[in-house]
């Protein structure tokens, strides 16, 4: 195995990976097509931009987006560390000047001695030990040597999500669980009913809704293959009703009789946890979403773990196509970012983390790194390597991914905060155990021990 690992993009996870590498004395080239390179999301030839929001949401740890940077601490994360030192008043998120956060990443990739930054596209998989970390706009060539690699069917270009809500917050009183013709009540679906003024209500306010304007390059061809919800209500009145929203096969336990309309729910885990809405991928903006959503009998107190979304995207099949490490099998090629499917700035920082170890493990012989699935990182690597995720959509940290906790039923901010309190403990002392891949060159721990 060659020396040198070439780390493929400059975005989060590639800066993260090559400085993580670079901390455990491993030689880096990183590779970043700005400024040559056509990047039509980007306006800067500077690493790790920020090309939507500059938040990398709550800090609260009781949340899963604050407690996966407090794991991104403890593992040594340096992005995570220069994203405080840029910091700007966001209440309770951590929001960053994005202007100052890339210059700063830049300079920090610049002034390592053992990190080559080459500004140069890569067009072909590289020889490894190698990370692609191209993002989700990944150049054309790179994608079809990465689709050559792992199969054409197994790349997409766009991502067309539902919303995804949690279990616990479906009013079981109102919804009812049934498939198609079954009358047993054991379906596998969750079924909220609609009467005809329930249903009118909901079309009307889902046609009026504010959407999300697709960016100039995502305008030519982003729905040929999908129709947002919206768009097929459009077309008619009853489209949905004798479309995703047939009640045919039916029955509601309440009433006795076939529902006017009926949104279902399909499980998004082997654990029941979180439910997406069938159907329902969709180009509202996140709060119109909540507010036309919670329209839906059943769901008007749904907590969402993830929002609809439909954006160009490219990202790989990871259950099908990586093993449980983001690594290709039988290649010393890892993917890092949201190529992976892993959705959100600080998720591709983790991920940039987790490559660097899991490629300093192969390279010095160690084993892999397998974070505890009750971590908030831990329990998205999971998701997304299971080969039972199907089919698979792209995915940020959300409590609904962890394993329940067992006992009785809590209210959700002293279940978030137990699923915090778990997380530590076994973060912690997974840590402990692999003193081989969490510490620098030197020896010392990469992130915070305490």
């Amino acid at each position: 195995m060659a020396d040198v690992v070439t780390v493929v993009g400059g975005g989060l996870a590639g800066s993260e990976c090559a400085l993580s590498l670079a901390a455990r004395g491993i030689a880096v080239r990183l590779f970043e097509q700005r400024p040559g390179g056509d990047a039509p999301a980007h306006h800067t030839d500077r690493l790790a931009e920020l090309v939507c929001s500059n938040s990398l949401k709550a800090m609260r740890p009781d949340s899963a987006a604050g407690l996966l940077k407090e794991e991104l601490d403890c593992m040594g994360s340096h992005l995570l560390r220069i994203a405080r030192s840029c910091a700007v008043p966001a209440g309770g998120a951590l929001a960053v000047d994005r202007e100052r956060f890339s210059a700063a990443v830049t300079q920090a990739v610049e002034d390592e001695p053992l990190v080559e930054l080459c500004r140069e596209r890569v067009d072909a998989i590289p020889d490894g030990p190698a990370v692609i970390a191209a993002g989700p706009l990944c150049a054309p060539e790179l994608a079809e040597a990465l689709a050559e690699l792992v199969g054409g069917d197994r790349l997409a270009f766009f991502d067309a999500a539902a919303p995804v809500v949690d279990a616990q917050s479906i009013n079981r009183e109102v919804v009812f669980s049934q498939s198609r013709y079954e009358e047993n009540g054991l379906g596998d679906y969750l079924n909220c009913p609609m009467n005809a003024d329930e249903y009118q209500h909901f079309w009307d306010e889902l046609v009026g809704a504010r959407r999300v304007i697709a960016k100039e390059f995502e305008e030519r061809d982003l729905f040929n293959a999908c129709q947002p919800v919206e768009e097929v209500a459009r077309k008619g009145v009853d489209t949905l009703r004798f479309g995703a929203l047939k009640p045919v096969g039916l029955v509601d336990p309440r009433t006795g009789h076939r529902p006017w309309a009926v949104v279902q729910l399909r499980p998004e885990n082997a654990a029941g946890t979180a439910y997406n809405l069938v159907g329902f991928q969709t180009n509202l903006t996140w709060g119109e979403q909540a507010r036309v959503f919670r329209t839906i009998p059943g769901l008007e107190e749904a907590e969402f773990l993830r929002y609809g979304v439909m954006h160009r995207n490219t990202f790989v099949d990871t259950p099908r196509v990586l093993d449980h490490t983001f690594a290709i099998p039988g290649r010393d090629v890892w993917l890092a970012g949201q190529i992976t499917g892993t959705e959100g700035y600080v998720e591709a920082m983790a991920s940039g983390v987790l490559a660097a170890a899991n490629v300093a493990a192969r390279m010095r012989g160690y084993e892999p790194v397998r974070l505890p699935n009750t971590t908030a990182f831990g329990s998205l690597v999971a998701y997304a390597t299971n080969p039972n995720t199907q089919p698979y959509q792209p995915m940020h940290v959300n409590f609904g991914l962890v394993p329940p906790i067992e006992g009785g039923k809590l209210r959700k901010r002293e279940r978030y905060r137990a699923y915090a309190e778990r997380a530590r403990e076994d973060l912690r002392a997974y840590l402990a155990q692999r003193p081989e891949l969490f510490a620098d060159a030197q020896g010392q721990p990469l992130g915070l021990t305490s």
